[in-house]
């Protein structure tokens, strides 16, 4: 029998440590919106428009979020971060479920993220230069001997 490898969408490179180890993680909106700084309204917004995957609930109706969804809320924490418009954040969720046939606009998607973040970043660093200058200009002018008056 032939073995295959199945690459898996990691959704981040390094996620945080989990409070909980596997099996034991199922954790209230509560626990989630404390350990990741997402209110409880944020959480269920991010369901309702597709942005999280299917959440457990309990017996009772509760949702109950597992590390994978941790991970998960990382990743879109990234992604916001790059300034990536929600819809493009649910796009990629949308993909992601529709399976490995989407490998490649999945790729797409992330490389113009990635292109949008580094001409931000370039933009970013001129703004520092700017800043550097005008504070050496400062440090220097308060540091020259007063001229005398005439």
């Amino acid at each position: 029998m032939e073995s295959t490898s199945v690459k898996v969408d990691a959704c981040a490179t390094a996620p945080p440590a989990h409070p909980r180890p596997e099996g034991q993680d199922r954790y209230t909106i509560s626990e989630v919106a404390a350990f990741t700084g997402l209110t409880a309204h944020t959480l269920r917004w991010y369901e309702r428009i597709g942005l999280m995957p299917h959440v457990d609930r309990s017996h009772t109706g509760q949702r109950r979020f597992t590390n994978r969804d941790l991970d998960w809320l990382s990743f879109v924490g990234k992604l916001r971060l790059t300034g990536m418009p929600v819809a493009g954040m649910v796009r990629y969720a949308e993909l992601l479920r529709e399976g490995e046939h989407t490998f490649e606009e999945r790729q797409e998607l992330l490389e113009a993220t990635r292109r949008d973040v580094r001409t931000r970043i370039a933009e970013l660093q001129d703004t520092l230069a700017v800043l550097d200058y005008k504070i050496d200009f400062y440090a220097s002018a308060r540091r020259a001997p007063e001229r005398p008056s005439a």
